[in-house]
């Protein structure tokens, strides 16, 4: 598979069953089709996932599906623990709202681990990036919510941001709303979180040093729905 053409998905498997599988296909044939890489087939995925699927056990498990002009390619890894709450920094680079693969998760994905690098590097587990206007707008593999006056905001997906699947459940599950602003926000904000496929929603207790409670209380209250959510609808 060619990384210049290639596109992927990661998800969580919880006791065999992929989560949200639906809402990933969906995302990876829209970027197909947006970024011309002809010949996506649903089905061929759907059976390859299964094919993946039937050595899988009943362990959390994190599977990666990519797909490219070569086709389609399935791997199931342990998923790694995550911890109750996580420290991150900003990033002195920029995100650009006006590439050609804004919102898309390709696998030309150079810019993303320098950014992730970066903050390893100072003991954070995340890196987060403005736009090139200044916006807030994600992390290198999460979407970023806050909390400022009682309200649960995360960026648009107009500041480049990918259109995580799970800032959209938490949108659609939890009320928060779509707020673009100055990434010097996050200096005021009450309260910050990270949702990923793999992080689902983790609290941040540091930014740029600045210690947080962890989790704050619209915080918790989101990690509630979404462990209830979680545990009834695997597919939502």
């Amino acid at each position: 598979m060619h990384p210049a053409y290639g596109l992927f998905e990661t998800l969580k498997v919880l006791d065999g069953v992929p989560f949200a599988l639906t809402r990933h296909l969906r995302r990876l044939e829209s970027s197909a089709q947006a970024l011309g890489i002809e010949g996506y087939d649903e089905t061929q995925v759907r059976d390859a996932v299964s094919r993946a699927l039937a050595s899988a056990g009943p362990e959390a498990m994190r599977m990666r599906v990519l797909w490219g002009s070569g086709g389609v390619e399935v791997e199931l890894t342990a998923l790694p623990p995550v911890a109750a709450s996580t420290a991150v920094r900003t990033s002195r680079w920029r995100r650009n709202e006006q590439s050609a693969v804004r919102g898309h998760k390709t696998t030309a994905y150079a810019e993303n681990l320098l950014a992730l690098a970066e903050a390893t590097r100072q003991g954070c587990t995340e890196s987060l990036l403005a736009d090139t206007r200044g916006m807030l707008s994600e992390g290198t593999g999460a979407n970023v919510f806050y909390v400022m006056d009682g309200e649960l905001r995360t960026p648009s997906l107009a500041t480049g941001c990918l259109p995580g699947v799970t800032r959209a459940l938490v949108l659609e599950w939890c009320g928060a709303v779509e707020v673009d602003e100055p990434i010097t926000v996050l200096e005021r904000a009450n309260e910050v979180f990270l949702t990923s496929s793999t992080r689902d929603v983790q609290a941040v207790r540091q930014v740029d040093g600045r210690q947080l409670t962890a989790p704050g209380p619209l915080t918790r209250e989101v990690q509630e729905t979404w462990r209830e959510r979680v545990r009834t609808t695997p597919d939502p």
